[in-house]
């Protein structure tokens, strides 16, 4: 048997994902593209987790409008080649057939080839569009102490929250052995240590490579499948006995506080990416971006630094080469290159990167997508009625301007 430290493990990112929820943001990008907090994109959180836990070999899955994500890839994460380490992003390539990926265990089903020249022993696929941070060298080990096949990294939620995600019952004798896969319960049964909570899947994954090879490869060979990993893939490993679960609590990342410390948010709604943005810009962050142990790596461009001329600035996060002059800034975040000019207003909002306000503006509680300019006096925000007659997108007390809309 190999020894547990020279296990060799390849990375999966599974970043096709379309992101319907989160339109006008992912009409002309993948979700996992979506920027975040000023100078990142989704995915960059998840491949920094991969690379901080020492996996170093790393495929991208990609399908969905995935140009802008593609690129990012190619010109953010390069890393040495002496080792043999990579970040790749790999398209769908129809190389079984003339389907694109029909599911995400599909993807790799059709990418089993990467994994046929890696030949590792384990395989961790990781969803690319959730902001948290996780060593999965921990879960690995687990993962490899338990002995089975296959690991699912799960987090505790409010028992009343469990209709909305995959929920994991465990053995009663072997907190660590999952009994059954339960899709959004409606009569849920909390943790014997927390009967509050319930274990919901987080769509991390750790298999022995030959067991997931042999899972994807009979799943493509059914009808009446997803072809998905949370929906068919890990269900199968349940019902064998042969599913272990690994607790996220149990998760311990370097720099990490008492107060950030298990955060994790999926983003799949405007609503929840407005609110983990409002979770970075607080005095004391839930989610601190400021761990210096743990980076969250990016590209941070060509930029100058943020520049703020006689304006109130509070709560805020100001990437390179905003410009503030003589405006009022509360409980937001700007990207690089946004403006912001005299007496204008921005708060509880999200601007991307070369997003004006110009003169006079008002923006409140709004997401604005890239190189958006909203005119001198002009309000977004504020009046939600006026927003919808102008075209744009109003949800759950936001407002949300896509890429390049015109302001009318």
């Amino acid at each position: 048997m190999v020894a547990r430290s020279r296990k060799k493990v390849l990375a999966v990112v599974l970043a096709g994902g379309e992101g319907k929820r989160l339109m006008p943001l992912t009409a002309d990008r993948a979700k996992p593209a979506v920027p975040f907090a000023g100078n990142y994109r989704l995915i960059d959180f998840a491949l920094s987790n991969v690379v901080n836990s020492g996996y170093r070999q790393v495929v991208v899955l990609t399908q969905y409008k995935s140009h802008s994500l593609n690129l990012h890839i190619s010109q953010t994460w390069r890393m040495s080649t002496m080792l043999g380490n990579y970040v790749a992003s790999v398209p769908a390539q129809q190389r079984v057939g003339k389907n694109w990926y029909l599911g995400s265990a599909d993807a790799i089903y059709q990418s089993l080839n990467l994994i046929g020249d890696e030949q590792p022993d384990i395989v961790v696929v990781v969803g690319a569009d959730h902001v948290y941070r996780m060593d999965f060298s921990q879960m690995v080990d687990q993962h490899i102490e338990t002995g089975a096949p296959c690991t699912v990294a799960a987090i505790r939620q409010p028992i009343e929250l469990a209709d909305q995600f995959g929920v994991i019952d465990v053995e009663p004798g072997d907190p660590c052995r999952i009994r059954a896969f339960l899709e959004k319960p409606k009569d849920p049964v909390g943790l014997p240590d927390s009967p509050g909570e319930v274990l919901a899947s987080m769509g991390n994954y750790v298999f022995d490579a030959d067991a997931l090879i042999d899972a994807v490869t009979k799943d493509a060979a059914e009808s009446g499948t997803d072809h998905d990993m949370g929906g068919d893939i890990v269900p199968s490993f349940v019902n064998g006995g042969q599913a272990a679960v690994y607790d996220y609590c149990q998760n311990d990342v370097p720099g990490s506080t008492d107060r950030d410390r298990g955060y994790w948010r999926d983003v799949g709604t405007l609503r929840s990416y407005h609110s983990a943005h409002m979770d970075v810009v607080s005095p004391l962050p839930v989610f601190n971006l400021y761990n210096y142990d743990w980076p969250i790596y990016t590209s941070h461009g060509p930029f100058p630094p943020a520049k703020v001329v006689q304006s109130s600035v509070d709560q805020a996060l100001l990437s390179p080469g905003v410009v503030v002059s003589g405006a009022n800034i509360h409980r937001s975040v700007l990207s690089p290159c946004v403006y912001v000019e005299d007496g204008a207003e921005v708060s509880g909002s999200v601007l991307m990167n070369g997003v004006r306000v110009a003169a006079g503006a008002v923006v409140r509680n709004a997401i604005i997508d890239k190189n958006v300019v909203i005119p001198p006096g002009a309000t977004l925000g504020v009046d939600p009625e006026e927003d919808r007659r102008r075209g744009f997108v109003v949800q759950d007390g936001l407002t949300v301007a896509g890429k390049d809309q015109p302001f009318f």
